[in-house]
């Protein structure tokens, strides 16, 4: 099977992240697997669109376009899909730079043709410089990134985690895009899962679809100094129970929560357990890292029974979106996909 042309989309929503930006890009043209494009979803934000624009309108590989949906991320997913020419769109987050062999890593993948969807793993870059002690390893999916309890190296998951994706762009023919309404989209909470959802579904319309994650596919995720304390800990945890009892009503709580069972009843006791030894054993951070793991449990769970209250009374919605028009079914220009 050929090595298939992989587009990368990154969606980006403030200026305050502009450094960021600037080197997520880099990160992408640096890669060994060269890009076939780099496309900028600017999320209603007329001043950043218009800076992106001269910032890059002499670079050949890289478009800047507009959200053409609902103010969100799953919507700038979803431009993105559409107006990409790639077989594969990979997905980074803006305040990140991926490993030079990130796209490799993803092409490999896809030597497999039932291989729908390859993530990779996100490390964190912490603003303080390092981890606070007292936050725990298995929930460093509260800063994006990849939390002790997955799997190493190149295995089957239920689902991709969306900072750091890529998929087949078959898979949103079968599928259709990212849904709106559980991810973050304008609200102040740090809402997610869109990418569960989106995984669950598709594995529902292709059954015989395989999604990975490598390990090998590394990108570094800036941890801002506002997400290192307990109280962003705790909002992100009750807005995690939020966004999961959305994608049990989607899919069903047999899957929606398949591998959160499985992370509640061996990966957390297992991280109690470590903190309290470390606490026993007078090393840093040991006794407030279980308190952490038990708080988040309680909080997620706290979410999850009033979002399932919220989806049964009617007042949380999402909508799933078809991915139509764009390029994506015509070949890719001469210049790198600039038109």
């Amino acid at each position: 099977m050929s090595d298939p042309d992989l587009s990368v989309v990154i969606c980006v929503y403030t200026e305050d992240r502009w450094e960021d930006i600037l080197a997520a890009v880099s990160s992408v043209r640096a890669q060994s697997y060269p890009a076939l494009e780099t496309l900028l979803v600017v999320d209603h934000n007329p001043a950043l669109l218009e800076r992106l624009t001269k910032e890059y309108k002499e670079a050949a590989q890289v478009r800047v376009l507009a959200n053409a949906g609902p103010r969100g991320l799953s919507a700038g997913r979803n431009t993105g899909i559409a107006a990409s020419y790639g077989e594969v769109i990979a997905f980074l987050d803006d305040d990140a730079v991926a490993e030079r062999d990130w796209l490799r890593r993803f092409a490999e993948g896809y030597a497999d043709p039932r291989v729908m969807a390859v993530g990779g793993r996100t490390m964190p870059i912490w603003a303080s410089g390092r981890r606070p002690d007292w936050f725990p390893e298995e929930f460093d999916w509260v800063v994006g990134c990849t939390y002790r309890g997955l799997p190493a190296g190149r295995v089957r998951v239920r689902n991709v985690l969306g900072g750091n994706a890529s998929f087949r762009r078959t898979a949103f023919d079968a599928a259709g895009g990212f849904a709106t309404g559980i991810g973050r989209d304008g609200d102040k909470r740090p809402l997610g899962c869109e990418e569960t959802e989106l995984c669950i579904r598709l594995t529902r319309a292709r059954p015989d679809a395989v999604l990975l994650i490598d390990d090998r596919a590394v990108i570094h995720h800036r941890v801002p100094e506002a997400r290192e304390h307990f109280g962003y800990f705790r909002t992100r945890a009750y807005a995690e129970g939020l966004s999961k009892a959305l994608v049990a009503r989607s899919v069903g709580a047999g899957k929606g929560l398949e591998s959160e069972r499985r992370y509640t009843t061996r990966v957390l006791p297992a991280g109690v357990a470590r903190g309290l030894r470390d606490a026993l054993l007078a090393r840093p951070g040991g006794a407030g890292r279980a308190g952490a793991i038990v708080a988040g449990v309680l909080t997620a769970a706290g979410g999850y029974v009033v979002g399932s209250v919220r989806a049964r009374r009617g007042g949380a919605t999402f909508a799933v979106a078809g991915i139509e028009g764009g390029p994506g079914d015509r070949s890719a220009p001469a210049d790198g996909g600039v038109r």
